[in-house]
């Protein structure tokens, strides 16, 4: 059986299956040819990645202008389907890539040779952590240059080209160095199709002077990509299945706890088809929010040690056999490897290999149908599921603040939780809004995204921007603070180039909250900005922005109803001064532990 990807309308519309349609749960399925009528005298290089990215599901390319890359935008900007989104620096452009892959699917950025993919390196790097398909495009130098000695601008004074190829080795999983028309077309076609087999970015860099040439091997309308899925190991599925379900049969109280890889692994329609058929409590890893169904009936929150959703870790540790489906455990997400969690009680299900406890483990098997045959036949068991309900005691809600009172974080959140609906979807930068934003409830359809195992400050601005693009019609709600967004805060302008109507609530409490409370010092404090003044300074009168300040409950209230209300079309920008010690109990928590991980005296040698 294949699976054809992408789809050239597909992609209009959010709601289709198509790969570049759904971040988590989407099939790869078919890809249309192209609707434009085909031009021979178009047959280029530069219109046939044009129309490789339109096939693949992307409508939008993030990119930064240089000499080395001008005429491959020129074919870039002239496809049909295909829009340029110019950003403001490179690190932006491949953050902002990085946040519509997570929403279509698939990404895709432009920049020129050394000076842009070096800046743009870390957000591939991000996305590389985060299994995001990125085809990072790369102008490069004159084909006749290749095999000189001349030494270029744009590198380190050095007659060797491959400086910028080298750094991307580790950060992508295939590299196309395109200085030859002749095998261009296959270095192109067997880039893109591993980024979407692999679910990792590709590196691709175009010489300057070939993208507007036509030759022979593109005389052709290209035919659509057909990916052949893997395949489970039949056997090796039904004895993984048969060891499994013997394992937790065995268990009085089991538990199910889904992870960040299960949307690498398409999985998240199995994993409900196992919580559906198991009655174990269901619990979400913290990079697995926005995964898992938060109105799943079984749903019992955050499982992240220490710092877990009230009443989770309790019930999640005092399991005799747990399930985690797609784990990533680091010292973040193990809040310094302090889980009270014991191997020889786990099954570990990652995309492709199922590990029992100490016992057998089962390779070439596919996480999605491991949880379906597992559906069908473990036996249901409700026990930890009803001791959770004898424990547990509603959440309370924050003291109310007195008229004028200043603002706390916890009763932002508390509002912000309001405007949440399957409408919306919730950007958390690195920071106290990975704790705050763990807290809020997402609805059906609500989006959710942060990047937790790269953790950039300064990733959500962009994030936020490329999002915004591949999902119009969700309203993006960012929660940045002060110092991230002093990284990156330029692509606000982008945003109000491209009509967004995100909704940025930006946390000013003076400085790296985060870093204070793993380590404080005087660096952690930041030069205080304007923030809302240097909004209207980057909007100028072009566009619609709508920007305010809120000290007290009071205000905040006034600001959501106008950005909900009357400013829904705009891009809303609402700065919250709040005290530089209002943070999470969490944070205190896992910043306490993190710190004790990062301090640990060096062993004996």
């Amino acid at each position: 059986m294949e699976t054809k990807i992408g789809s050239l309308n597909s992609c209009n519309s959010a709601s289709s299956n198509d790969v570049g349609c759904l971040p988590s749960n989407g099939v790869v399925s078919s890809i249309k040819p192209s609707a434009v009528a085909f031009n021979s005298a178009e047959a280029t290089l530069g219109r046939h990645i044009a129309r490789r990215l339109v096939q693949i599901g992307v409508s939008d390319v993030f990119s930064v202008p240089g000499d080395f890359n001008l005429t491959l935008l020129d074919d870039l900007i002239a496809e049909p389907g295909l829009n340029v989104v110019g950003c403001c620096n490179e690190l932006n452009a491949g953050y902002a890539a990085d946040g519509y892959a997570r929403a279509r699917g698939v990404g895709a950025c432009a920049v020129t040779f050394t000076v842009g993919g070096l800046s743009i390196l870390n957000a591939i790097a991000g996305a590389y952590s985060e299994n995001l398909p990125v085809i990072c495009i790369v102008g490069g130098p004159n084909s006749n240059d290749y095999g000189t000695n001349r030494i270029l601008h744009h590198t380190i004074g050095l007659p060797d080209f491959s400086q910028e190829m080298r750094c991307f080795q580790t950060v992508t999983c295939y590299q196309a160095v395109v200085n030859n028309l002749e095998d261009a077309h296959e270095l192109i076609d067997t880039a893109i199709s591993t980024a979407l087999k692999e679910s990792k970015p590709v590196y691709i860099s175009i010489s300057c002077n070939l993208s507007a040439i036509p030759h022979p091997t593109f005389s052709r309308e290209p035919v659509p990509f057909s990916l052949t899925p893997k395949l489970s190991n039949k056997m090796g599925l039904e004895a993984a299945v048969e060891a499994a379900v013997e394992f937790l049969n065995k268990a009085v109280k089991p538990v199910l706890v889904g992870g960040p890889k299960m949307r690498f692994a398409k999985a998240c329609d199995a994993f409900v088809e196992l919580a559906d058929a198991c009655g174990y409590p269901v619990a979400a890893m913290p990079s697995a929010k926005g995964l898992v169904p938060e109105n799943h009936p079984h749903f019992i929150g955050t499982y992240w040690g220490a710092v877990s959703t009230a009443f989770c870790a309790e019930i999640v540790e005092s399991a005799d056999a747990y399930v985690f489906v797609g784990p990533i455990f680091n010292d973040y997400s193990s809040v310094g490897y302090s889980l009270l969690l014991k191997k020889e009680k786990a099954i570990i299900v990652q995309p492709d290999r199922v590990v029992i406890g100490n016992g057998p483990t089962f390779g070439c098997i596919l996480m999605k149908d491991f949880l379906t045959a597992l559906a069908k036949r473990v036996t249901h068991n409700k026990t930890a599921y009803e001791n959770y309900h004898r424990i547990y005691v509603g959440n309370g809600h924050p003291l109310k603040c007195e008229p004028n009172e200043a603002l706390r974080v916890n009763v932002l959140f508390q509002h912000i939780q309001k405007m949440l609906s399957g409408e919306t979807a919730v950007i958390a930068e690195t920071g106290d809004s990975w704790f705050n934003c763990q807290k809020l409830k997402l609805p059906a359809g609500c989006g959710y995204e942060f990047q937790m195992q790269y953790g950039s400050i300064g990733w959500s601005v962009g994030a936020t921007l490329g999002y915004a693009q591949a999902v119009p019609e969700k309203r993006v709600i960012a929660c940045i603070g002060d110092g991230s967004f002093q990284v990156t805060a330029q692509d606000v302008s982008t945003m109000l180039r491209c009509g967004q109507n995100s909704i940025i609530f930006l946390i000013n409490n003076g400085g790296y909250t985060i870093e204070v409370e793993i380590h404080d010092g005087p660096y952690n404090v930041i030069k205080n900005w304007n923030y809302t003044g240097l909004v209207d300074a980057i909007c100028n009168g072009e566009g619609k922005c709508w920007t305010t300040k809120v000290r007290c409950e009071e205000d905040l209230i006034e600001a959501i109803d106008m950005a909900t209300g009357e400013k829904q079309d705009c891009l809303c920008f609402i700065e919250v001064i709040v005290h530089k010690d209002d943070t999470s109990k969490e944070l205190l928590e896992w910043g306490s532990r993190v710190s004790t991980a990062n301090g640990r005296s060096p062993n004996p040698q």
